[in-house]
């Protein structure tokens, strides 16, 4: 199937798409954090990967991966035009998160990803991240 729209319409929807600040994504995990009482956390540090959210005390840090750009084994669909781009998009996108991942585990950081969809259990995510601090 071809895409709707023109190549100058697609590329300014695809430029709105932001790394930080997603509603679906990182607000969703602030406002579980903030309800689960869970204190500590910084955002935008300059760490390899740049997680999303960082408790520097416990060297715990968190990637909130939207399922998507990610690739997530339960909700990935891959698009019907232009699977090639999108097939090595994904591919490189999975590639960069286990680098990420095995740097910072050797600087001694633990690594917690969580996935979009799993942010629909607040109760869930919020045992991981607690789990994750002790």
């Amino acid at each position: 199937m071809a895409d709707n729209w023109s190549r100058k319409k697609r590329s300014e929807v695809m430029g709105k798409v932001r790394s930080t600040g997603n509603k679906s994504t990182e607000l969703k995990l602030i406002k579980i954090l903030r309800q689960s009482n869970i204190k500590g956390w910084r955002r935008n540090q300059a760490l390899p990967g740049r997680p999303d959210f960082i408790f520097r005390s416990r060297r715990v840090v968190i990637f909130v991966d939207g399922c998507f750009w990610h690739g997530c084994p339960l909700c990935y669909r891959r698009p019907k035009s232009n699977q090639a781009f999108w097939d090595e998009k994904v591919r490189k996108n999975k590639k960069r998160d286990e680098t990420v991942n095995r740097e910072l585990r050797e600087k001694g950081w633990n690594v917690v990803r969580i996935w979009e969809h799993e942010l629909k259990d607040p109760d869930s995510v919020a045992q991981r991240v607690f789990d994750a601090l002790r």
